[in-house]
C-alpha cells in the first residue's frame, strides 16, 4: 500500500479489511470518538505486553479513552486535574489536543511496530461526522506515519472536514471510487425503523429510520430515549456521558432537569479537558432547553461554559454578547462579579489587537472587585478577593505597571495564607507564585524569579509547563545545563508540544551541542511542519555542517509550504553554492532580496560571492547595505573592511576594523592582525607594530582561557 485511502460514501470505509475498524461519529462519545474507540481495542493487549509503552502515553489513552482508568496505571496528576470544580482556576490552552493527538500518534505506531503487524490496518468510518478532536488526530496521524506501518482508511459521508484534514487527505491518501449508495432496506415495520433510529443513538442517516421516527407516537419516542439512556448508563462507559446519553435524555421525559444537567456535565468535563468545540455545542444544546427565567443557575453556567469555550478558541466577538445578555438577565451578585471578570480578560488579553481596552477592562475588574469585597460568606469573600486583583495585576502588566502588578499578587498570596486554611485552593496559590514569577521576570528580577518559579514547582511538581517557564530563566541566568535539565523533565511530564524541543535546541546549539540541535529542531519540524523558525534553524545547522543531502528536503518541504520565504530562498542559494552552482545560487539571493530586501544573511553571501568573482564594488555595496540594517554588527565591518582591503582600499579598511574593534563580540586577534597589515601598507610603521603586538596578546589571552 503506497498511500493512506480515503473514500466517500454512505459504508463502512473498507472495514472488513482491517485489523480494527472503529465509528468516529461524535454521536456515539463526543470527542475522541473515533481514537478513544481504538485505543479501547489496543491499550488492553498494549499493557499487558509492553506496559513501558502504555507508560510513557498515559495522559493522551486515559484522556481520549477515560473508560481505561484502573485498568492501567494513572496519568501523573497535577493541581489542575485535582482541583475541584469550584477551586479550578487554570484551563488549558486550545492546542492541548494537538499535544494529545501527537503521543497517540507515536502510541499506536509504537504499538504496530512491537506487533510486529506491519503495516497495521485501521479504518475509520463517518469521520466528516467526527468531532474536531479526531479530526486533529487524523490529520496528524497520516502526516505522520507512513502506511508502511499503519495504513488508514477513513470513510466520510461527504459533509465538511476540517481544513487542516482536508489537506492531509488530499496529499497523503489516495482517493478511492465513491462507494454506492445502498437502496432501502426491505422488510422493516414502523416499530423496527423507530428502535433502530434510537438504537442509533441520533446517528443514523437512512430515510426510511429518520421518517418512521417522526411519525412516531411522541410518548413512544421519550419512553424509547429514557431506556436507552438507562441502558447506556448501565455500561459504566464515561464517553458515553459525552455523546449518546446527553442527546437522548435530551429528547427524553427531563429534557429541562436530566436533559440539562447531563449537558452540563459533559460539558464541564470537556471543559477541563480543554475539548473546548464540544464544549460549545454542548452548552448551546444547554441553553435551548432551560427555562432561563426559573433555572438562572443553570442557564448561567451553561452559558459560560459556551462563551468561556469561544473565548480560548479565538472566537471573541461571539462570546461577548454572552457576558453582556447575561449581566443585562440577572442581578445577582457572584454572576455580575463573573461576568465582569470574563469581560475584563477580554478586553485586555483575549480580542484581537484593535479591540483591545485595557481601561475599558480594568473598569469591568474594579467593579468585580467592589463585588467581592461585600460578599458575606467570608472565605468566598477572601478568594474573589484575590481571584479578581490577580486579574487587575494582568491588566497592570499590560499597561506596563509591573511594580503595581507584583504587588497586587504578593498581597493576594498573603491575604489567602491569612485567610483561607492551607488546603484550600491549592490551585490558586500555584497560580499566584507563578504569576509573581513572571512578573520578576518582566521587572528582570531573575534571581526573585526562580524562586518562585522553583516555589510552584514544588506546589505543583507534575506540571510541565512550569520547568518550560524555568528553563527559561535559568537560561537567561547562563545555567545552560539547568535549563537543558527543565526541558528535559518538561518532556518526560507531557504529550510532545514543540515549543519545549525548540527551546531545548536554542540551548543545545548555545552549548555546541550542534547533533542534539538538529535532532530536537527535527522533531519540531515533524511535529508542526508550519514552525518556519525551527525549519530555518534547521536547515541552517544542517548546512554549517556540510550536511548538505540531508538539508535538501528540509529545504524543500519549507518552501512547498512557504514558498516567498526569504530565508528559505536565501539557505537554496546557500545550498546551490554547496553544489557549485554559483549562477543559481545568485538567483536564489536576488529572489530572498526581493522578498525582503534587507534581509542581512542574504546580502551577506551575495556580497561573498560578489567578492569571490572579483566585483568588489558590488560586495561593498550589499555589505553596506546589511550594516544599514544592523549597523553594530562587528562581523559585517570585518567583512567590509576586508574587501576594501582587497581592493587596495587601506584607509577605508582601516576605518571599518577599528569600527569593528569598539564593538562585543569582536574577533580582536584577527581585526589588529589585518589592521597592522593595512597600517604597513599605508606606511604607519608604529600603529602596525603596535597591533601586532596587541593581536598577539589577544590570540595569547584567548588560548590561556581555553
Amino acid at each position: 500500500m503506497t498511500a493512506h485511502q480515503w473514500r466517500v460514501g454512505p459504508s463502512p470505509a473498507d472495514g472488513e479489511r482491517a485489523d480494527f475498524a472503529v465509528d468516529s461519529h461524535r454521536g456515539l462519545r463526543g470527542p475522541y470518538t473515533g481514537l478513544g474507540s481504538l485505543l479501547r481495542l489496543i491499550v488492553p493487549e498494549a499493557y499487558e505486553r509492553w506496559p513501558d509503552l502504555v507508560r510513557g502515553h498515559l495522559t493522551e489513552i486515559l484522556s481520549a479513552a477515560p473508560e481505561l482508568r484502573g485498568a492501567i496505571d494513572a496519568a501523573p496528576e497535577t493541581l489542575t486535574s485535582l482541583a475541584v470544580p469550584e477551586e479550578r482556576t487554570r484551563i488549558y490552552p486550545a492546542n492541548r489536543t494537538r499535544r494529545l493527538a501527537h503521543g497517540a500518534t507515536e502510541f499506536i505506531a509504537g504499538y504496530a511496530t512491537r506487533a510486529g503487524r506491519l503495516p497495521l490496518r485501521v479504518a475509520f468510518d463517518r469521520v466528516d461526522e467526527a468531532d474536531p478532536t479526531d479530526q486533529e488526530f487524523l490529520a496528524i496521524f497520516l502526516r505522520r506515519v507512513g502506511p508502511d506501518r499503519v495504513a488508514v482508511w477513513v470513510g466520510t459521508g461527504g459533509g465538511p472536514l476540517e481544513p487542516e484534514l482536508t489537506a492531509a487527505l488530499d496529499r497523503y491518501a489516495t482517493r478511492l471510487p465513491d462507494a454506492p449508495r445502498p437502496g432501502p432496506a426491505a422488510g422493516r415495520g414502523p416499530d423496527e425503523l423507530l428502535r433502530a433510529y434510537v438504537d442509533a443513538d441520533g446517528t443514523s442517516r437512512d430515510p426510511a429510520e429518520l421518517a418512521a421516527y417522526e411519525q412516531a407516537d411522541p410518548d413512544v419516542r421519550v419512553a424509547l430515549h429514557d431506556a436507552r439512556a438507562a441502558l447506556l448508563r448501565e455500561r459504566g462507559e464515561w464517553s458515553l456521558e459525552l455523546g449518546a446519553i446527553p442527546w437522548h435524555l435530551e429528547r427524553g421525559s427531563d429534557p429541562a432537569g436530566a436533559g440539562a444537567e447531563a449537558l452540563y456535565e459533559a460539558a464541564r468535563h470537556c471543559g477541563a479537558m480543554g475539548y473546548y468545540h464540544a464544549v460549545i455545542d454542548y452548552g448551546t444544546r444547554g441553553r435551548a432547553i432551560v427555562d432561563p427565567d426559573t433555572q438562572m443557575e443553570r442557564f448561567w453556567l451553561l452559558s459560560t461554559r459556551a462563551s468561556s469555550a469561544m473565548v480560548v478558541l479565538g472566537r471573541t466577538a461571539e462570546a461577548e454578547p454572552t457576558y453582556l445578555d447575561l449581566r443585562s438577565r440577572y442581578w445577582d451578585p457572584e454572576l455580575q462579579m463573573s461576568t465582569g471578570y470574563a469581560l475584563a480578560m477580554l478586553y485586555t488579553r483575549f480580542h484581537p489587537d484593535e479591540l483591545k481596552d485595557h481601561h475599558l477592562a480594568r473598569g469591568y475588574i474594579n467593579n468585580s472587585i467592589a463585588i467581592a469585597s461585600l460578599l458575606p460568606d467570608l472565605q468566598k469573600r477572601a478568594f474573589h478577593s484575590v481571584f479578581q486583583n490577580n486579574g487587575l495585576a494582568l491588566i497592570e502588566m499590560r499597561l506596563g505597571r509591573l511594580p503595581a502588578a507584583l504587588r497586587l499578587v504578593d498581597e493576594g498570596l498573603r491575604r489567602l495564607d491569612r485567610e483561607l486554611p492551607g488546603d484550600k485552593h491549592r490551585l490558586h496559590r500555584s497560580v499566584l507564585v507563578h504569576n509573581r514569577g513572571k512578573a520578576y521576570l518582566a521587572l528582570g528580577r531573575l534571581e526573585e524569579a526562580l524562586v518562585d518559579l522553583t516555589k510552584v514547582i514544588e506546589l505543583d511538581p507534575n506540571y510541565a509547563d512550569y520547568y518550560f517557564d524555568r528553563a527559561d530563566v535559568r537560561r537567561r541566568l547562563g545555567d545552560l545545563v539547568g535549563a537543558i535539565a527543565d526541558c528535559d523533565t518538561a518532556i518526560s511530564l507531557s504529550p510532545p508540544f514543540y515549543e519545549l524541543y525548540y527551546n531545548r535546541a536554542d540551548i543545545k546549539a548555545e552549548l555546541g551541542d550542534l547533533a542534539g540541535a538538529v535532532a530536537d529542531f527535527g522533531y519540531v519540524v515533524e511535529l508542526e511542519p508550519d514552525q518556519l523558525d525551527a525549519r530555518v534553524n534547521l536547515v541552517s545547522l544542517l548546512l554549517d555542517e556540510g550536511l548538505v543531502d540531508e538539508a535538501r528536503p528540509h529545504l524543500e518541504e519549507g518552501l512547498l509550504r512557504h514558498p516567498d520565504e526569504a530565508r528559505l530562498l536565501h539557505l537554496r542559494g546557500v545550498l546551490a553554492l554547496a553544489d557549485d552552482d554559483g549562477d543559481e545560487a545568485r538567483r536564489h539571493f536576488d529572489a530572498a532580496l526581493r522578498a525582503e530586501p534587507g534581509l542581512v544573511a542574504a546580502l551577506a553571501s551575495r556580497a561573498t560571492l560578489a567578492f569571490d568573482g572579483g566585483d568588489h564594488a558590488t560586495a561593498v555595496a550589499d555589505l553596506t547595505a546589511a550594516l544599514g540594517a544592523q549597523p553594530e554588527n562587528p562581523d559585517l565591518l570585518y567583512n567590509r573592511g576586508f574587501v576594501h582591503e582587497a581592493a587596495g582600499r587601506w584607509a577605508d579598511a582601516v576605518a571599518d576594523y577599528s569600527r569593528a574593534l569598539d564593538l562585543p563580540g569582536a574577533d580582536r586577534g584577527e581585526l589588529l592582525s589585518r589592521r597592522a597589515r593595512c597600517h604597513a601598507e599605508l606606511g604607519d610603521t608604529d600603529a602596525c607594530r603596535a597591533d601586532e603586538a596587541a593581536s598577539a596578546a589577544e590570540r595569547l589571552d584567548l588560548a590561556g582561557a581555553r
